[in-house]
């Protein structure tokens, strides 16, 4: 089917608005940034403008809009989605090891940068209200209130779902980019020579000029290109090609405004912040609305990146690598539209935290951008890792092209470490030291619960159904596959003899897929005994109670085990803690409290 000239555009729209918030916001504080620490000039200028042009060419355009985009399952993308794939591929165990370290890493990161991006969009645009005529002395502490009130704000109103304001979101980034472009052109109009900066025969010199201090630039460089990583992180929500023709207007838009401050630098020098200042220059009487325009696109931005970091608890609690959290779905329509409030709320706090920490946004900057760089590092590794293993092996040295150039970037911000750069360490150890405890807990518990096997289970079984004192009706026993019997289910049918008439295993198996549930129904694994398993991609949201009445099943009465965890392992009492404060599985999926029966299981472990 053809598409319409109006779903082309509306597609683009809505790729402005959920997708490009924090690479469209990157111009209010990147060169303000990086000529606060180098000399504003001429061949300076020219070599970061130049800089900048193929930073966003090589990380953004190669990196994610071609190479990442053209790998996905069933249109998503992201970390884990790469890990999936790779998974797929390889038979080594040692390798799978690797893959699902590399995966828990990039993840890890990006959940840090979760927090660092509203905290600099949101700090960096309230700042410009120094340059308000009557404003010029607002103290930094009134700032960082007034920020920290429009971050309030914005968590407050997650719960309601973002899907009803989206709609409005792609409008005001499409105002945005324009402003970016009708500013930018104004001001290069006074120097068209800057145009030039495109050659790469300017970075290049402005590496030979500076010689080693011009590497540590790169660390600044980097600004230029934070959220990138949406292109591919947010494309299941949109699909890829309308993401790539936004891409390549925001391209556009974003080149010619830095190009524009590059021109404002050359005449004015860098006193002020140089989009504000360059605005205000041209522009006066439209200052305050495009300082307003500003503080909306930086909302969104931060908003953009609050959804990315619910859909990836979501896929790490799918795919068994984070604790369950109780997730709610505040949309019916898309099904990535989701709300997580433990982890709203821990957001919210880490923001305000690191906005009092940091104080001001070039002091954030200056620790920013190790994280981006690293899930970059990552994601280069891992499409080199993948294309190997491919019909399209000619991409092979692209992929390592891109990842040489994402480790010197890395590596240029490793140099922010003491600057500040270690709170992206430490955002991202927190939810990376939760997931190794989690993943590593789960098989040891279930080591530790040593589950029977069917075929001993059903022996037992068997004697006690044979004898006739069954319980009018039908239960189920939630079970982690149907051939492994947990120690739950023995506990109460082999030792306290509950036998139902009719007694069904239910498992839930996540796939490597993101979508499609299936489900299927074995009647007679035993006598009076079924097994019902659904498949599930682990994008899916699961409603098992439609599920099981579409296959005629009217459960009495639901059992499920309960671990009571005895350890002296420091690591397995964090485990045993993070079991009790998370909710259990039947609360995750939401089944009828009046038919829920927990059973205690007591572990050693």
């Amino acid at each position: 089917m053809q598409k319409t000239p109006e779903s082309f555009w509306k597609g683009i729209v809505k790729s402005f608005g959920l997708v490009f918030g924090d690479i469209g916001t990157s111009p209010i504080y990147t060169l303000t940034v990086i000529f606060a620490f180098t000399k504003p000039t001429f061949d300076n200028v020219m070599g970061i403008l130049s800089l900048i042009f193929w930073t966003l060419t090589i990380l953004v355009s190669v990196e994610y809009a071609w190479l990442a985009m053209s790998l996905g399952r069933k249109g998503e993308g992201g970390t884990i989605v790469l890990k999936e794939i790779l998974v797929r591929m390889m038979k080594s165990g040692r390798k799978i090891v690797f893959v699902a370290f590399l995966s828990y890493v990039g993840v890890s990161l990006l959940l840090g940068d979760g927090v660092i991006t509203p905290a600099i969009s949101i700090l960096s645009a309230v700042e410009g209200m120094i340059l308000i005529p009557g404003l010029e002395t607002l103290h930094q502490e009134t700032m960082i209130l007034i920020a920290a009130i429009i971050a309030v704000a914005l968590f407050i109103f997650q719960f309601k779902g973002t899907d009803k304001i989206a709609g409005t979101f792609g409008p005001i980034m499409v105002i945005w980019f324009s402003s970016l472009t009708v500013s930018g052109l104004i001001s290069i109009a006074s120097h068209p020579e800057l145009v030039k900066a495109a050659s790469p025969y300017y970075a290049a010199k402005f590496f030979m000029d500076n010689g080693f201090s011009a590497f540590f630039v790169l660390s600044e460089v980097i600004l230029c290109a934070t959220g990138g990583e949406a292109l591919y992180a947010d494309m299941g929500h949109l699909g890829r090609k309308p993401i790539i023709r936004a891409w390549c207007i925001a391209f556009f838009a974003l080149i010619i405004n830095y190009f524009g401050q590059g021109a404002y630098v050359l005449s004015f020098g860098t006193e002020k912040n140089l989009l504000f200042g360059m605005v205000q220059r041209e522009a006066p009487f439209l200052y305050v609305p495009f300082l307003i325009l500003t503080i909306m696109a930086t909302v969104i931005a931060s908003q953009a990146l609050i959804s990315g970091v619910f859909s990836i608890v979501y896929q790490g609690i799918t795919t068994r690598i984070m604790p369950l959290l109780k997730v709610s779905f505040t949309s019916s329509q898309l099904k990535s539209q989701i709300y997580i409030g433990s982890v709203n709320w821990a957001l919210l706090m880490a923001v305000i935290f690191i906005m009092i920490v940091f104080k001001k946004s070039e002091n954030l900057a200056a620790a920013y951008g190790l994280a981006v760089t690293g899930t970059m590092v990552i994601t280069g590794i891992m499409m080199i890792m993948i294309y190997k293993r491919t019909q399209k092996k000619w991409k092979v040295p692209l992929a390592v092209l891109v990842a040489i150039a994402d480790l010197a970037f890395f590596t240029a911000c490793m140099n922010k470490i003491p600057h500040g750069a270690y709170w992206s360490i430490v955002l991202a150890s927190l939810p990376f030291l939760t997931i190794l405890i989690w993943t590593k807990g789960q098989s040891a518990l279930y080591r530790a619960l040593r589950p029977l096997d069917l075929e001993t289970f059903l022996e037992s079984y068997e004697q006690i159904y044979a004898k006739g004192k069954t319980i009018p009706g039908t239960a189920l026993f939630f079970t982690r596959e149907t051939p492994v019997v947990p120690p739950y289910v023995i506990h109460c049918v082999i030792r306290s003899n509950i036998i139902y008439e009719r007694n069904i295993f239910v498992s839930i198996i996540r796939t490597d897929e993101p979508f499609e549930v299936k489900y299927k129904l074995t009647k007679g694994i035993g006598t009076g005994l079924d097994a019902f398993e659904i498949r599930a991609g682990y994008m899916e949201v699961i409603d098992i109670e439609k599920l099981l009445q579409k296959s005629e099943i009217r459960e009495k009465v639901i059992f499920y085990g309960v671990e009571d965890i005895s350890t002296t392992n420091p690591a397995w009492r964090i485990f045993s803690i993070i079991k009790r404060l998370t909710p259990n599985f039947v609360q995750f999926y939401k089944l009828p409290p009046g038919k829920l029966q927990g059973v205690v299981t007591r572990v050693e472990m």
